[in-house]
């Protein structure tokens, strides 16, 4: 790791809310005592992207416009067909 990623680690705060940590608790909780552990891994997996793309996008703006590049969008992108995927998979019975 280099130190630009180092310190850009570092120095970035991320907020999360209590009451949102305490949602995903008792939904992944109540998804793995039913049994159904591939729905908890896509509950956790969109609280990820929520609170790193929704709730913390004053880091994405700067004077009420996005600045997201084009790495961002990709990744973005990337973790949404990841979610259309699980969703598809958890749907299908065998």
């Amino acid at each position: 790791m280099d130190l630009f990623t180092s310190e850009f680690f570092a120095s970035t705060q991320l907020a999360v809310p209590l009451s949102h940590v305490i949602m995903l608790l008792v939904l992944s909780t109540v998804a793995m005592l039913f049994g159904r552990l591939r729905l908890a891994l896509i509950i956790n997996y969109c609280f990820t992207l929520y609170w790193g793309y929704i709730v913390n996008i004053d880091l994405f703006t700067s004077g009420g416009l996005l600045k997201l590049n084009t790495f961002t969008l990709l990744y973005f992108g990337f973790g949404m067909i990841i979610l259309i995927l699980a969703l598809i998979g958890l749907m299908h019975h065998e």
